[in-house]
């Protein structure tokens, strides 16, 4: 067991996934980056959009209903093969699409949250529209939505893995490659169960952290 072992994780096949695994980070953090930012307009939009603007909010709306009832994979497929460019950057830019769709919900869900007497208490003070979205309305918002945007956050980086059906270097797209030369099924899971402890140890560290944050702003 210990020579399949070491057949394995040679120093050069642990680099090798190890890239991957950076590779992986990197897109998580990228695209959940740039659709919480999206996700925050989008939201914004339809929650507040009236009058002329009411147009924007059912644009958003048809958006953000039609990406979250389709497959992330159908839109990563669909993008790299009809949009030219770099490949990681089209990748990045199908999750962008299918995932900022997911975050507007969050964040409306967060914004329908605080009560509509916040806006006319800050109108008594002097605030305007955009300084009670910034001062007052958005910090509340976000306390709220921490548990939701977390497994959002955790599934986009368990969808990275779909990246491996267009051959970007990902963690498990290079975990496969290792994956080829090994003809001993107890290897195979050995090496299945390495993908799953980073995968997971990734993600309980998030959660640990998040936890954390929402304790500390509990007490505060």
């Amino acid at each position: 067991m210990l020579g399949l072992f070491n057949q394995i994780f040679t120093p050069a096949n642990v680099v090798f996934m190890m890239n991957g695994l950076k590779m992986t980070v990197i897109i998580a953090v990228l695209s959940t980056a740039i659709s919480i930012v999206f996700g925050i307009l989008l939201a914004l939009i339809r929650t507040y959009g009236r009058g002329g603007w009411k147009w924007a909010g059912t644009l958003v709306a048809v958006y953000t209903e039609f990406f979250r009832c389709t497959p992330n994979l159908l839109w990563i497929l669909w993008i790299y093969f009809t949009v030219r460019g770099n490949k990681i950057g089209v990748c990045v830019f199908a999750i962008i699409l299918f995932t900022s769709a997911v975050m507007a919900e969050i964040f409306r869900g967060g914004l329908n949250a605080v009560p509509k007497g916040q806006f006319e208490a800050a109108r008594s003070q002097g605030f305007s529209f955009c300084g009670t979205l910034w001062y007052i309305v958005l910090p509340q918002m976000f306390r709220k939505v921490i548990p939701a945007l977390l497994s959002q956050v955790i599934t986009v980086i368990k969808d990275t893995s779909f990246l491996k059906m267009v051959d970007v270097a990902e963690f498990m797209r290079n975990c496969g490659v290792v994956l080829g030369s090994i003809y001993d099924v107890r290897g195979m899971l050995m090496l299945f169960c390495f993908e799953a402890a980073c995968y997971f140890s990734i993600c309980f560290a998030l959660s640990c952290v998040v936890r954390t944050y929402q304790k500390t702003i509990a007490t505060a």
